[in-house]
């Protein structure tokens, strides 16, 4: 799918019956890219160049020489390290308290310092631009940015970045870590767009087939040349590249994450949370993904139950289930404790309105799993070739970490995701008994 081309209809009606709007003006991906900034910036003296050492040493040292050689006034800040960073309070603080008055944010990067540079730019009240380095990320066109905050991961409204830039002779040579983060992210959009159709089912939820159409068209261009990935073919790279930036403008189009988004990234970040064994998050995603698809199966042999399910709701001690939330992640207990009290999706009257539909549309929701997801061990499988974890266990999480993973993830966020499905059945101790040989968590 070209971007270009897309972002030339900015701004249509859709049949959705909504006003889609990609918020980006200008995207460039292709070699030598870099080279092109200055005629993108056209307009614009005064450039706040934000980077880290990595960084800086991969395309930022260029940016900053292309920039300075075409005139304009660069002031820059650089992170004093080369390890991973936390997408925190710390972060963004310095970013801000380094700032220097500019007509222009440019940040060199991806995940943590792209998300850093659109909240800068936010508050800054400036134009923003994104040079990525890795094709690790669906952050990239996205007007949120996944931050930590009082120890809870949240989607942060921020600011869409205006040009997004990616050279792919920089970004072909990122870590293949990065690249395999990229293809991770891409994997859990199996996940995400079957639940967005679920939740329509069973919630009534907004769903735009426009958009989930592209995300599933740029999830197969992923896929279809993923096997040139490990050789930095330079078009394999491009295609995940162009996805991450896709998936952004989606997740603009339809207003909500929910294209990009589900069950497999809140693992992710029940995980980031634990702070213990961490990968990247899209390595973790792929992992997920791979989980989320053996939860679905489980689903399919699933025969809902009313009676069940309101007996397995009446049984159920909300404190208790706080307590032990509260011991396995200590620092975002209260604040997703804090959101089930606004949300109420444990309220017995809620759960049953909810139940009755499940059980109305059982065989829709059938049809979309069977429509939309991939066997399991296929994309376990996909994983492996690539030399990326295709399990929780490869990535360091005990049958019980895993088992509380996926009945915690279901308060991350006020989504309707699978696990929140295998609850409203009364299956979740079901599901783990089966899937990791823990019943009780």
């Amino acid at each position: 799918m070209d971007i270009a081309e897309l972002l030339s209809k900015d701004g249509f009606h859709c049949k959705c019956g909504k006003t889609h709007r990609a918020l980006v003006k200008k995207c460039v991906i292709r070699s030598g890219a870099i080279a092109e900034i200055p005629s993108v910036l056209e307009g614009f003296k005064r450039v706040f160049l934000l980077a880290d050492l990595n960084t800086y040493a991969a395309a930022g040292e260029k940016v900053e020489r292309v920039l300075c050689g075409a005139g304009f006034d660069v002031k820059k800040y650089v992170y004093p390290t080369s390890s991973p960073m936390l997408p925190d309070e710390k972060t963004v603080g310095s970013a801000i308290m380094h700032y220097a008055d500019c007509d222009v944010v440019v940040a060199v990067g991806s995940g943590v310092i792209n998300d850093t540079g659109k909240i800068l730019s936010a508050v800054a009240g400036k134009p923003y631009m994104i040079v990525g380095t890795a094709p690790s990320m669906d952050g990239y066109a996205s007007a949120t940015s996944s931050m930590d905050r009082d120890g809870l991961k949240i989607s942060l409204p921020s600011k869409c970045p205006d040009f997004v830039i990616g050279d792919l002779s920089v970004i072909k040579d990122a870590p293949m870590e990065m690249i395999r983060s990229g293809v991770g992210d891409m994997l859990a959009k199996y996940i995400s767009i079957c639940e967005w159709r679920v939740s329509r089912l069973i919630n009534g939820e907004y769903y735009c087939e426009e958009v989930a159409d592209m995300v599933r068209q740029a999830l197969a261009e992923v896929v279809n040349c993923a096997d040139k990935l490990p050789s930095r073919d330079e078009k394999a790279v491009g295609a995940v590249m162009n996805g991450m930036v896709l998936s952004g403008i989606a997740a603009n189009y339809a207003g909500i994450s929910r294209p990009v988004s589900g069950a497999e990234h809140y693992f992710s970040h029940v995980w980031d949370m634990k702070g213990e064994n961490l990968r990247l998050h899209g390595i973790q995603c792929g992992a997920a993904t791979v989980e989320m698809l053996r939860v679905y199966e489980f689903l399919r042999t699933v025969k809902p139950d009313y009676d069940k399910a309101r007996a397995f709701v009446k049984a159920f001690d909300l404190d208790a289930y706080n307590a032990k939330l509260a011991e396995f992640i200590p620092l975002g207990a209260d604040a997703m404790i804090g959101l089930e009290k606004k949300e109420g999706k444990y309220d017995p009257i809620r759960h049953d309105e909810r139940v009755k539909k499940i059980i109305a549309h059982w065989d829709e929701i059938l049809a979309v799993m069977d429509e939309e997801l991939p066997p399991a061990q296929k994309v376990a499988d996909f994983l492996a070739r690539l030399g990326a974890p295709a399990s929780a266990a490869e990535i360091g999480k005990t049958p019980l970490e895993s088992a509380k993973t996926l009945h915690f993830s279901k308060d991350i966020r006020d989504k309707y995701v699978g696990t929140r499905l295998l609850w409203d059945l009364g299956v979740i101790d079901e599901a783990t008994e089966a899937l990791y040989g823990v019943k009780n968590i």
